[in-house]
């Protein structure tokens, strides 16, 4: 049995509804819950949650999904506010037991005391920004991904609990050129993406 936590990041504020990551949300829990011997649980950051039960839901999990628009190059601050207070609640019950450094030699082995080895994460962006502004140069993020730019730190804040990275997927030009064309395009090509993770032999149990 595999156990798949989802969290949808997408906030609701201004102009955002947070419609697009609501949309992601349900094609990962619907698609997850047709496959074999797979469980999922799903939490809304909109909605009010535990902390202790948000804790116990990572260290269940084998693999955790997390689905975050990014406003101005970070993830909404009421997904930030959850991962500060649920990380911070998980110190010492499963999510990290300390910085992985000795008072003995602080200069080594920082980012080495998490307590979630052997589960995976995958992440999914959505963006205004087209894929071309990370890809020609000249163009904004100076040839940098998604991953090794913006969400570079999101992803060393996953190894410091000891996850490991699956490959993940992000969806741009979702503001100027949101049309329902390309939506079902990216929706047809995010849930093959997710078919190549999890009817393969990679995504194992803890």
């Amino acid at each position: 049995m595999k156990k798949v936590f989802v969290i949808n990041g997408g906030q609701h504020f201004a102009h955002s509804g947070g419609k697009f990551n609501h949309s992601l949300t349900e094609w990962t829990a619907d698609y997850l819950r047709q496959l074999p011997d797979v469980e999922v649980k799903v939490t809304d950051i909109n909605h009010p949650y535990d902390l202790a039960a948000e804790v116990e839901k990572f260290v269940w999990a084998d693999v955790i999904i997390y689905h975050t628009p990014v406003w101005w190059f970070q993830v909404p601050n009421a997904f930030k506010k959850y991962i500060d207070e649920v990380f911070t609640e998980g110190h010492n019950k499963g999510i990290y037991h300390s910085d992985g450094r000795s008072r003995q030699n602080p200069a080594i082995n920082y980012g080495t005391g998490g307590q979630l080895h052997g589960r995976k994460y995958m992440l999914t962006t959505s963006w205004n920004a087209p894929e071309t502004a990370f890809t020609l140069p000249g163009e904004f993020f100076q040839e940098k991904s998604v991953d090794d730019g913006v969400m570079f730190g999101f992803h060393r804040m996953n190894a410091f609990t000891g996850m490991e990275r699956l490959p993940g997927f992000h969806f741009h030009d979702l503001e100027k050129n949101g049309t329902e064309e390309r939506i079902n395009g990216y929706r047809d090509a995010y849930l093959h993406h997710l078919a190549s993770l999890f009817q393969t032999e990679e995504l194992v149990c803890h």
